[in-house]
């Protein structure tokens, strides 16, 4: 099998040189990066198998980086942070990091949760050398190569916006996002009053692809949190 690469994201030379040290003993390529953006970089021109991604960095944090990676890829993302507080860990799985180990922690530990996240990536078939070209959920199905999205079959024709919020929800059909996530990820800036622009798009949607927009099958609102593509 091929060498797997692991980006360590960290603003912090020293954190980033010891992981390194650990995971090329077992093995692994190592790519770095001091913050969220030379990670995306980073990833945009390397095959990159697993991420360690610190929280708090300049430039792009953690959190909004993992927001701009889960809208492409399906990678494992390990979180860390120096902060130890319940709801850090919270934030932190919820906008869709695999797993999160909180600073300092043992070199051996942060291994034990590389391995045991790239086991489950390799060997359950989520990664399969390929990236992911096509989801289907229920007959609603998208083509990320072609870039067409098709309800039983038939081409639904949808604005690049449209598309766009579809394809971030159909790749991770179950999950919530909030209407703040929708906007940042998909118009990529910060959001300031998005809930009217999202919320229009969304009843676009809808009226594109339920056969009753008031009564949806497949576009999803969870009150008081955001929407999703039900399972």
């Amino acid at each position: 099998m091929e060498k797997l690469t692991v980006l360590i994201t960290d603003d912090d030379k020293d954190i980033r040189d010891g992981i390194e040290i650990y995971l090329k003993n077992e093995g692994y390529n190592v790519l770095k990066a001091a913050d969220g953006m030379e990670a995306l970089k980073q990833l945009e021109e390397n095959e990159v198998h697993l991420i360690i991604l610190d929280i708090m960095m300049p430039n792009m944090d953690g959190i909004t980086a993992t927001f701009r990676i889960r809208a492409e890829r399906n990678i494992p993302i390990i979180m860390l942070s120096a902060k130890a507080e319940e709801t850090d860990k919270i934030h932190g799985l919820s906008v869709g990091a695999d797993d999160y180990i909180t600073k300092p922690f043992h070199p051996l530990e942060l291994l034990a949760r590389v391995k045991s996240q790239l086991r489950r990536y390799v060997q359950l078939g989520t990664y399969n050398g390929q990236s992911q070209s096509k989801v289907e959920v229920n007959g609603l199905a998208i083509d990320l190569n072609a870039k067409e999205v098709r309800l039983d079959g038939e081409l639904v024709k949808l604005t690049p916006i449209e598309y766009k919020i579809t394809e971030l929800l159909l790749k991770n059909a179950g999950r919530v996002f909030s209407i703040n996530e929708i906007y940042e990820l998909v118009w990529n800036e910060e959001a300031y009053n998005a809930e009217n622009v999202v919320a229009v798009h969304i009843r676009k949607i809808r009226e594109k692809i339920e056969a009753d927009p008031k009564n949806p099958r497949f576009l999803k609102v969870v009150w008081g949190i955001g929407y999703k593509i039900e399972k």
